[in-house]
């Protein structure tokens, strides 16, 4: 008789990572102060965050979150569909939707509830659903929750996406969703392109915007950066990001953000955003919209880390973004780049497949508008000692 058990004894890979001293997963800070953190007793310089504009730290944000939590305590302790629903919420609701270009939006209470409550009440029975191969896992887990049928095309390849929509019954219901920022390569969708085809076929656009809202089209997101906010239909976001908080949003037209409101098993069936987490994110978006300094540096930063990273040889991909890549390939010698660059005080992330596709192993960096130019240096310092060591780097690029 099979024991349904088994496959967590066979389960060996991070136990024997563990021995080696290697295992780069679940490990604790015991501080973390936006741009630096406390890892193992040591301080690094953190480049392996989302917290894009640096306001995590911020006083008012702290600030906002602390008389939230003296006004309405630690939780709602119900759902938004009963009564978890706070005018707290309800103001977000609105200044998101304003923020965003967008008649109407709905606060759910993590980013990945955003996308598997929107995508399952939205794609029903004979629906279609067309994602990019490199979407990230909670839109495939939606789609798969789904009562449609999902389709892939190859990543950022418009004629994979018109190919794949060709093929598909003209009177059905069709959703595309896209990444507006992909979160490992730090590669922006080819949204104008990706209008004119889903025009062309009838279908409907999402974009998950997690990691550009706050970064992209002076922070407004990817359809702002491209000027295209009124010819995509549903638009994602996250608080865990620029908005230095926890939770999500999905923004579109009143009528079908009513449908979702009414509809979203991850919205109705779940406990709704804490005060705290709710005004956090309103303190961070009064910064965003009055301060737009901080995504201009932001870029200034990630710029700045993208010619050094270049002209030390490394293989930063197509990234045009503050996320850059760096790619190893090999997944042992990428946990072993992280490990050494720990050492010389710089925090990364290693990323191995599945969450990146075969051969495509890499330590992701992203950067944050509070780095400063010497926090940058050590960073770049210490890839050049470790890529030299371990042997990671090509020949500098000559720049131009």
């Amino acid at each position: 008789m099979a024991d349904i058990f088994a496959k967590a004894a066979a389960f060996t890979q991070a136990k024997e990572a563990m021995e080696l001293g290697i295992y780069p997963y679940f490990r604790a800070l015991s501080d973390s102060e936006g741009t630096t953190a406390t890892f193992e007793g040591k301080e690094v310089v953190m480049i392996g965050s989302n917290n894009y504009l640096g306001l995590t730290t911020d006083p008012r944000v702290r600030a906002a979150a602390h008389s939230a939590l003296d006004r309405y305590g630690t939780s709602v302790t119900g759902s938004r569909f009963l009564n978890g629903t706070l005018e707290l919420h309800l103001e977000l609701d609105r200044r998101l939707a304003h923020f965003v270009k967008k008649e109407a939006a709905l606060v759910f209470s993590t980013g990945y509830q955003t996308n598997v409550g929107t995508i399952s009440a939205i794609v029903g029975k004979g629906d279609y659903v067309i994602i990019d191969k490199d979407a990230h896992a909670c839109i495939v887990d939606g789609c798969m929750l789904s009562r449609g049928e999902m389709k892939r095309f190859r990543h950022n390849d418009i004629s994979s996406l018109d190919q794949v929509l060709s093929q598909l019954p003209a009177e059905a219901g069709k959703l595309v969703i896209v990444d507006g920022v992909y979160s490992m390569g730090g590669d922006i969708a080819p949204l104008p392109q990706i209008v004119e085809i889903c025009k062309h076929y009838g279908a409907r656009i999402m974009i998950d915007d997690a990691h550009g809202i706050g970064v992209t089209g002076g922070g407004r997101g990817t359809a702002e950066h491209f000027g295209l906010t009124d010819e995509v239909d549903l638009i994602m976001g996250t608080f865990s990001k620029s908005f230095a908080s926890i939770g999500g949003f999905i923004a579109g037209s009143a009528e079908v953000i009513h449908y979702i409101q009414h509809h979203a098993r991850a919205l109705i069936f779940s406990a709704a955003l804490p005060a705290p987490a709710a005004a956090s994110v309103l303190a961070a978006l009064d910064i965003m919209e009055t301060e737009p300094q901080l995504v201009e540096r932001l870029w200034e930063n990630a710029e700045y880390m993208r010619a050094g990273l270049r002209s030390l040889g490394y293989d930063i991909g197509q990234s045009n973004t503050p996320i850059i890549p760096i790619i190893i390939r090999d997944q042992f010698r990428t946990v072993l780049a992280w490990r050494a660059l720990i050492e010389e005080g710089v925090y990364t992330n290693p990323v191995v497949p599945p969450g990146v596709p075969p051969n495509q192993s890499l330590l992701r960096t992203s950067y944050m508008a509070s780095h400063t130019h010497d926090q940058l240096d050590r960073a770049l310092a210490a890839f050049k000692l470790v890529g030299e060591r371990l042997d990671l780097i090509t020949q500098p690029t000559v720049q131009a």
